[in-house]
């Protein structure tokens, strides 16, 4: 974790550790609801292991918007920034090893320590290009090229996760998705 962050921005050490040492081990079986639509995001979370979905769900069926594994930041950003109930849920799809900070914590130590509000500002910045980005290729692309990006961003995702999320993630019928998946060499 402490990598990942300073390549984002680079904290005073000191500082830095003071703020990992507030994260805690969190670990959750496959098919655990971390967070419901509804509910209020109470923790940030960082994958040490595993795999999440973030969706939601119209008319019973789920529309993922989001994958979240080694090593990057997990949960319903939105409702855990603004403190609000989240739209949306979050589940494990594999069992997973996670660190987690309260968000009582976390505005107590950004308001203590500057650099981690400006570290958190820049974490929240590449989750904006990144939700831009998406939005990109979902309305840009055609399904072909959504899997061939994906595929080339996250391949080791490709058997790991059920053919049914990716299809929802990438906007594709999961019949289309089949086809596709027998015919892009990759």
């Amino acid at each position: 974790m402490k990598k990942f962050l300073s390549n984002i921005y680079t904290v005073d050490e000191d500082v830095l550790e003071e703020y990992i040492s507030h994260w805690s081990e969190y670990a959750a079986p496959k098919k655990t609801i971390l967070t419901e639509s509804g509910k209020t995001e109470r923790y940030v979370y960082f994958v040490k292991e595993g795999i999440q979905k973030s969706y939601y769900l119209n008319e019973g069926k789920q529309h993922i918007m989001f994958f979240a594994y080694n090593p990057s930041f997990s949960g319903v950003v939105e409702s855990f920034l603004t403190q609000t109930p989240s739209k949306y849920y979050l589940e494990t799809i594999t069992d997973s090893k996670l660190l987690r900070l309260s968000y009582e914590k976390h505005k107590l130590l950004i308001q203590e320590h500057r650099e981690i509000e400006t570290l958190f500002r820049k974490v929240t910045e590449y989750f904006l290009l990144g939700i831009i980005e998406r939005h990109h290729q979902l309305m840009a692309f055609n399904a072909e090229t959504r899997f061939k990006k994906f595929i080339k961003r996250s391949p080791h995702l490709l058997h790991r996760i059920p053919q049914k999320d990716i299809a929802s993630y990438l906007r594709i019928d999961a019949t289309n998705f089949s086809k596709l998946i027998n015919t892009i060499k990759f």
